[in-house]
């Protein structure tokens, strides 16, 4: 992503981009560590320029979001999850990850920073993750062609990005409701900005931020945060 950044800084066009076989320090959202395992793995950053003031941008989170889990979708076989903003899921584990960093003036943004890493062929993940993520290898028994996987997410997510850029957030937002068992009626646990918020979800109101009915029967808005599932006993 500092390289993407650094050629955007320059004036790289939209669409640039700059991959990796491995990441030695790899990140994800809230500054987690990213495992970037050399060689299984596909990790990608992605420069795009989309014409939107900054305050319109969520849409492009949860279309990049679409573009992956649909792109390993076309791929793999397989129907992915996505957590609200974009985290794509399979078999309620962690697949892939994706970290959206955005450049802007006042009234415009001047680029956007796509970060993609997908866990593709490891045959196993550390052990402190074992519960929480997942790749392609594990849940299918299958080696993929990591250049294969690469072409299906980068056409997935320019459909969903050029849907963002020609017609607005609303069917991009609809698309992801549809998409995604986080965006409405799943009990849930929010933490970030220093609070802790559950309850369950109500959508996304027509930006793509997240809304959350609260136990006390409020309806709060989620303009960031980690979003779990609840556990019960």
């Amino acid at each position: 992503m500092r390289e993407a950044a650094r050629l955007a800084q320059e004036g790289a066009a939209e669409g640039t981009l700059v991959t990796a076989d491995e990441q030695t320090a790899g990140r994800g959202r809230f500054g987690r560590q990213w495992s970037s395992e050399a060689g299984v793995g596909l990790y990608f950053s992605l420069v795009l320029r989309p014409p939107v003031a900054p305050a319109a941008s969520a849409a492009v989170t949860l279309a990049c979001g679409l573009g992956v889990a649909r792109g390993v979708g076309d791929a793999a076989g397989v129907v992915c999850d996505i957590r609200w903003p974009n985290d794509v899921m399979l078999n309620e584990k962690k697949l892939a990850g994706i970290l959206v960093e955005m450049t802007a003036d006042a009234d415009r943004l001047r680029y956007v920073i796509v970060g993609v890493g997908i866990n593709v062929n490891q045959q196993s993940v550390p052990p402190e993750l074992a519960d929480i993520a997942t790749s392609l290898r594990i849940e299918t028994g299958c080696d993929y062609l990591r250049d294969s996987l690469l072409e299906a997410v980068l056409r997935r997510m320019n459909d969903y990005y050029r849907m963002f850029v020609e017609r607005g957030a609303q069917p991009v937002v609809e698309a992801f409701t549809r998409a995604s068992s986080y965006a409405k009626g799943k009990r849930v646990v929010v933490e970030g900005a220093g609070r802790r918020l559950q309850g369950v979800t109500a959508g996304l109101d027509r930006t793509g931020q997240l809304l959350l009915r609260t136990d006390d029967g409020n309806i709060e808005p989620i303009l960031a945060g980690s979003v779990r599932p609840m556990v019960t006993d």
